[in-house]
């Protein structure tokens, strides 16, 4: 099982190409405002994020999903149960 540290660093390197902006990423950025990702961006990143965790992501989680350490919070619960 991946630690909580080891999911943010793997979302850290799959978000950073999303932002516009050079920007420094942690637990409390914002996938929206401040990483600046629409609705297509957010689920091409939900498929890479499927592909390299070999997970399924269920889209109702999304609306609770704000910030990075959020989507690592819930990653990590999904990882548990599989």
């Amino acid at each position: 099982m991946q630690s909580k540290e080891d999911i943010l660093e793997q979302l850290f390197e799959l978000i950073r190409p999303y932002s516009e902006q050079p920007i420094v990423l942690s637990e409390q950025t914002s996938l929206i405002s401040d990483v600046g990702l629409n609705s297509m961006k957010v689920m091409e990143l939900v498929m890479q994020v499927e592909d390299r965790f070999d997970v399924s992501i269920p889209l109702n989680i999304l609306p609770d999903v704000n910030t990075i350490g959020g989507f690592a919070k819930h990653l990590e619960t999904l990882l548990q149960d599989r």
